[in-house]
């Protein structure tokens, strides 16, 4: 096949903890004739997978190096702290630093919170990932400080979280080549903003042409044309 003979087609990455599948179903909708291809990626490569052209687009999370990119943010996720439902802090309805402040907390290679660390006593070694670290914190080895949404991703029936509110949130982003201006690329942009079909500035569904009929008459021209023919008519002769 020719390049032009390949069919068009929508890569989207996305990072762990983001759900994509409400704009997937969007697309699907309003662009069926398009598959879109989902690749999940480390958070620390994201930015990668776009400036690679490995993927149209990526949902990745803040902050991020923009330099050839754009990004629009979406959304800031709450940060929790993670911990065993019979912990002490379990009690609580949301948490600060300060309640932590004599816990050891855990801090995984692949922490996406946008500060030098977390507070408490930080353990020995860093995990290797989050996942890891949340295994470590059934184990009863720390304590550990996530978005909400890879707290849910990596729920365990034997482990809580609690909101921590005097820490940073992560702030989660829709981001692409800056020099990627295809209709399929408006038109994810578009549903990701909430634009209706109307308003896309993206490839818009084909509308039906209006059935032409051939335009009538008055009806008064009509009925003077009937009498008309009438008085014309003359009787035969027999």
């Amino acid at each position: 096949m020719t390049g032009q003979d390949v069919p068009p087609s929508f890569t989207l990455g996305y990072v762990p903890g983001v759900t994509p599948a409400k704009w997937v179903r969007t697309w699907q909708e309003r662009v069926p004739d398009v598959p879109l291809n989902l690749v999940q990626v480390p958070a620390a490569d994201a930015a990668c997978l776009v400036r690679d052209g490995a993927a149209n687009a990526v949902l990745l999370r803040l902050p991020v190096d923009r330099t050839g990119l754009h990004a629009i943010p979406l959304y800031t996720e709450t940060t929790v702290l993670v911990m065993p439902k019979d912990h002490h802090l379990a009690a609580a309805d949301e948490l600060t630093c300060e309640d932590v402040a004599d816990s050891v907390v855990l801090q995984p290679l692949d922490d996406t919170l946008d500060w030098a660390g977390p507070p408490g006593t930080r353990a020995a070694q860093r995990p290797a990932s989050t996942e890891d670290a949340v295994e470590l914190v059934a184990a009863g080895i720390g304590l550990l400080v996530v978005p909400q949404s890879l707290a849910r991703l990596h729920h365990r029936k034997d482990l809580t979280y609690r909101p921590l509110t005097d820490v940073p949130r992560s702030g989660v982003a829709l981001s692409w080549q800056a020099d990627e201006t295809t209709d399929l690329m408006e038109e994810f942009i578009g549903i990701v903003r909430g634009r209706t079909v109307n308003s896309s500035r993206g490839r818009r569904p084909e509308r039906a042409e209006p059935q032409r009929t051939e335009p009538r008459e008055p009806r008064g021209v009509n009925d003077t044309r009937r009498r008309q023919g009438t008085r014309s008519r003359k009787p035969r002769r027999r």
